[in-house]
């Protein structure tokens, strides 16, 4: 079964309710590998590494076909407002 980016995203956003989040296919449509960026509440007071790990909770189901995820970024509201600002 492929896995799509709207299938990755539907399950982030039902388990992290994400404030932003972004999905790519870097699989070139085979649905193999995905690249994410998620702002979410549930992320505070979290240490990367269980951000990360809430992410793969998240996709159990779909990690069991995606060979590759990349968690570009998992941030807090807050955080994500800062690096907004240092961008502009």
């Amino acid at each position: 079964m492929r896995v799509t980016k709207e299938q990755v995203e539907s399950s982030v956003r039902a388990k992290l309710n994400p404030s932003h989040i972004e999905v790519v296919d870097t699989s070139g449509g085979c649905g193999a590998s995905f690249i994410v960026e998620i702002v979410s509440e549930q992320f505070e007071g979290k240490r990367l590494l269980e951000r990360h790990r809430m992410v793969n909770a998240a996709l159990e189901e779909e990690m069991k076909e995606i060979h590759a995820l990349s968690i570009k970024k998992a941030v807090t509201p807050e955080q994500w407002k800062q690096q907004q600002q240092a961008n502009e």
